[in-house]
């Protein structure tokens, strides 16, 4: 199965990103991706964290929620809307979710983020508890591909990435494919971001597709980008460092299934 992962730079013009997004869409299609991954925030790099506030939709219906649905119809392929702010339990607070949506343009499956980011150090500080509220459920969602399989792929969020559990509940779920949409800081990005993403596909023996923000955004927030898949062995299969762009990646059923007969890890777990 061929997959994609969407790197884009983000700005504060929904306009402006649909527009990035649709042009990385039809890329991903051209070259016969079956599904594409766009990064979180895709649909907004606001000013201010609670930009994200003005923007967010009820589940089901909104323009960004459209332009996702009405995408995937277009170009025939599965589409990982990476996430966009859907209406929270209060006025002050939005789920940061991810929505799913099959060739039919149907909503197949959303997840909403569940472990928020907070960090500090002297030139710069974030905390997503502020306008996010958590999600408190993890979501798989299957996938029959071209190839005659049907995939289980587990979702998650950027800082999700730093919680291993979140990963094997996939794993036992029988996920091989986990998804990491995310829009790292630099900082922490240049620092753990591989190591974190080939960590998660080694010890669940699954694929890995990560889609990020890459880039100087025009709120002047820096990603640290480096979309990749990576192999159930950990190997890096495909990379983009910056800018926008598309990574593709084929995912091998029949290697996946050596992978985890020559090394039955998941098999051997005992707490």
């Amino acid at each position: 199965m061929k997959v994609a992962a969407l790197q884009m730079v983000t700005s504060t013009q929904w306009a402006h990103n649909r527009a990035q997004a649709w042009q990385l869409l039809q890329q991903a299609a051209a070259a016969g991706a079956e599904m594409a991954v766009l990064p979180e925030y895709f649909c907004l790099m606001g000013q201010r964290d609670t930009d994200k506030l003005a923007l967010a939709e009820p589940f089901g219906d909104g323009p960004m929620q459209q332009f996702l649905a009405d995408s995937a119809r277009s170009l025939g392929i599965w589409i990982v809307g990476g996430t966009l702010p859907l209406q929270g339990p209060d006025a002050e607070h939005v789920y940061n979710s991810s929505c799913v949506y099959n060739p039919q343009g149907d909503c197949v499956a959303r997840y909403d983020k569940i472990h928020l980011f907070c960090y500090a150090n002297e030139r710069e500080s974030y905390d997503e508890h502020r306008v996010i509220a958590p999600g408190n459920t993890a979501v798989q969602f299957d996938l029959p591909s071209r190839d005659g399989q049907s995939w289980r792929i587990g979702l998650s969020t950027c800082y999700d990435l730093r919680f291993p559990e979140l990963y094997r509940l996939h794993a036992q779920a029988g996920a091989q494919l986990m998804l990491v949409p995310s829009a790292f800081t630099y900082t922490t990005g240049q620092a753990h971001w591989a190591l974190l993403l080939r960590a998660r596909a080694v010890e669940n023996l699954a694929y890995v597709l990560a889609a990020a923000q890459g880039g100087v955004h025009e709120n002047g927030r820096r990603t640290w980008g480096h979309s990749m898949a990576i192999n159930p062995w950990g190997e890096v299969m495909a990379l983009q460092a910056s800018e926008p762009g598309v990574v593709l990646a084929d995912l091998d059923w029949a290697a996946l299934q050596q992978w985890r007969q020559q090394l039955p890890a998941l098999q051997h777990r005992v707490c």
